[in-house]
């Protein structure tokens, strides 16, 4: 009863295909294979905006959020105006994932995002963005390495080296102060959020890794792991330190309702 803790993770609005598909929400296989095979089930989480009882009672059965990539954050939600450098927006995904972070946050609950998630994790805890990274920061290398059709650039090609923070959690799950990472964002963290803890820097300074400090698991990287998990040990490390978190959490869970009982 223990081994298989339920991971939470949102979809992602996909708009209707005239004459083809309705309003669809949908998730990257990827995402959904690595939770699987590191032992969790996972749990696609529809966008219901404005439904706090549907998304609650969701979430009071998960044992872990995980925040996968995909589109911009909507800069709204951290008081600015939406600037032509920013791109698609989900405001259902916002307000839907925004929720789960901060109950996660209140419930010691354990979280990851990657990619956008890690920027959704700052703005939730009163954090801003670089609406694009290139346009608005100063001396920034290229992180928007997104695959294209002639695959000179895939999802796991190995882009520039991030720099861990010694003895934080990030860096007790990589083995290491340095690991070469893939690159697929333009966003990127500009103002820290509260409670969080800066773990991993690109070279050029933008940061690349967060951590709660409060000890309960929250681990955010802007890259993607989960592109990585079958060729590097420590992105596959990451995924299991999470799971296993979940797992503790579940069976925390579990005893106190039977003491209660």
């Amino acid at each position: 009863m223990f081994e298989q803790p339920l991971i939470g993770t949102a979809t992602q609005t996909l708009e209707p295909i005239p004459g083809q598909t309705p309003m669809c929400w949908i998730m990257g296989q990827r995402y959904i294979k690595v939770l699987v095979n590191e032992g969790s089930v996972p749990w696609p989480i529809p966008l219901l905006h404005g439904d706090l009882t549907t998304l609650r009672a969701i979430y009071e059965r998960l044992d872990g959020v995980f925040l996968t990539g995909g589109v911009d954050v909507d800069p709204t939600c951290y008081a600015e105006e939406k600037q032509p450098v920013c791109g698609r927006t989900d405001p259902p995904r916002d307000w839907t994932e925004i929720q789960l972070i901060r109950w996660c946050l209140e419930d010691h609950k354990p979280l990851m995002g990657v990619c956008r998630g890690v920027q959704v994790i700052n703005v939730a805890t009163g954090g801003t963005l670089f609406q694009d990274v290139a346009a608005q920061r100063a001396g920034s290398i290229k992180h928007d390495y997104f695959p294209n059709s002639d695959n000179s650039f895939t999802r796991d090609m190995l882009i520039h080296p991030v720099r861990v923070a010694p003895r934080s959690r990030l860096a007790s799950m990589m083995g290491a102060e340095q690991v070469q990472v893939n690159s697929m964002h333009h966003q990127g963290i500009k103002q820290l959020g509260h409670g969080l803890v800066a773990s991993a820097w690109s070279p050029d300074g933008l940061i690349e890794g967060v951590e709660g400090n409060n000890g309960s698991f929250l681990v955010g990287v802007q890259w993607h792991p989960e592109e990585l998990t079958e060729t590097l040990p420590p992105m596959r490390r990451l995924f299991a330190e999470f799971i296993e978190a979940a797992r503790q959490h579940r069976r925390q869970k579990s005893a106190l309702g039977l003491a209660s009982a």
